[in-house]
Parts: structure tokens; C-alpha cells; sequence
């Protein structure tokens, strides 16, 4: 693991903080981007430092994987077999394909989830339909935490898993460490299940503050 999402990025940071400093002026982009769509106006919400709250990834492999399980569900309606020890994600033909191409229009099931940086950019808590991929985005694309929600969570109800299911649970550790293809239902996928969940859980807690979803 080493990959985070946290809500409420500026929480605990001064405004003249160049950190602080650059992230204002992502966010100033962001509400120029959402204009330039017809999205509804959006703005970063004071929190403290108690309402941060971060979600670790399972470094970046763990976002590919549930990726994968997301293209092929959009061109199957089928879930593939799980990856074994020796084969990564991103080496998956479908996958590579569908990062080679731009967002889809009309848009895809899970464009939110897939057509957007796995390291740096925003998602936030605006309803728009398609991810807005522009020169003047933060890392290139802007998501809805409102579309990821619903995106992972028709992954989630697939899975068979539990949306309030604790991601550090043990049976979730379990499941991701032991990687056993004979297991059922969720437990096939234990690392895109505990990716799945922590989306969930930051794509809620965007909503239900205001804030963005940041990469850091």
C-alpha cells in the first residue's frame, strides 16, 4: 500500500502554506472547468483537522484491478477470472484498450472510475455526466464523486459485497492476501474488493461534506 485519497485536503494547513497555496489554485481551475460545462457552481468547504479523513489505496495496482473487473463488466455483463500472482492488471488487453481511448459519448458505466488519473487529480461532489478531461484539469481529468459513488456502487452489489463492510476488516485482509480463486463471491477478489469499498467510503464522505476527493 502507499497510495492515498484523502477528503478535506486543506484541513490543517494555512493559506499562505505553498502547499495550500497550489491546491486553491487547483480548485480555482476546477470551478472554471464546471462553469465551462453547465455544471453547478462548486467551492472547498472549511473543514478542520478532525473532518479530514484519508483512504489508503492498495498502492497503485489495487485501483487497476478494480478497474479491470470494471471494463469487463461493461463489455460482458461478466466479471473476469480473478488475476493470479504472476499477471498485473494493467496487462489485461481490455483494460489497455480502454485506457487508450478517450471517455465514451454517451458516457460508459464506469467512466468516473476508470478515465481518471491513479495518482494525482480531484473528484468532486458535483453531478456531471462526463468526466472532463481538459488541459487545465489537475492531472488532466476532473470525476464526479457523485457518479463514483454510484459506479462502485453497482460494483459492490456485482461483488455480492456488503457497502458497509469495515475495508480493514480481517475477512478483508484475508481475502486480499490469500488471492484464492476457488473462494466465492466477493472473496474471489479481495484486493478490488477492499479498493471498492474504500472508494465507496471517500466518494460518501465527499458528498455528505462538500469537500473533494483528492489524490495525495
Amino acid at each position: 500500500m502507499g497510495l492515498n485519497m484523502a477528503v478535506g485536503v486543506l484541513a490543517g494547513y494555512e493559506e499562505d502554506d505553498r502547499y495550500a497555496r497550489r491546491v486553491h489554485a487547483d480548485f480555482a481551475a476546477i470551478r472554471g472547468l464546471l462553469a465551462r460545462v453547465g455544471a453547478r457552481p462548486w467551492s472547498e468547504p472549511v473543514l478542520n483537522e478532525e473532518e479530514r479523513e484519508e483512504f489508503e489505496a492498495w498502492g497503485y495496482s489495487g485501483l487497476h484491478a478494480l478497474r479491470r473487473l470494471a471494463v469487463h463488466l461493461a463489455a460482458s455483463g461478466q466479471l473476469p477470472e480473478p488475476l493470479d500472482e504472476t499477471w498485473q492488471a494493467t496487462g489485461d488487453p481490455l483494460l489497455k484498450k480502454v485506457y487508450e481511448e478517450l471517455p465514451s459519448d454517451p458516457p460508459g458505466p464506469f467512466d468516473h472510475l476508470i478515465h481518471h488519473s491513479d495518482c494525482e487529480g480531484y473528484y468532486v461532489p458535483v453531478d456531471f455526466a462526463h468526466v472532463i478531461v481538459d488541459a487545465e484539469a489537475p492531472g488532466g481529468g476532473l470525476g464526479s464523486s457523485v457518479r463514483l459513488l454510484a459506479e462502485t456502487r453497482r460494483l459492490a452489489d456485482v461483488l455480492g459485497l456488503p457497502e458497509d463492510l469495515d475495508p480493514h476488516a480481517e475477512e478483508i485482509s484475508e481475502a486480499a492476501d490469500s488471492g484464492d480463486p476457488a473462494a466465492e463471491g466477493w472473496r474471489r477478489y479481495g484486493v478490488e474488493s477492499y479498493m471498492c469499498l474504500q472508494l465507496l467510503r471517500a466518494a460518501k464522505r465527499s458528498i455528505s461534506t462538500g469537500a473533494a476527493i483528492a489524490f495525495v
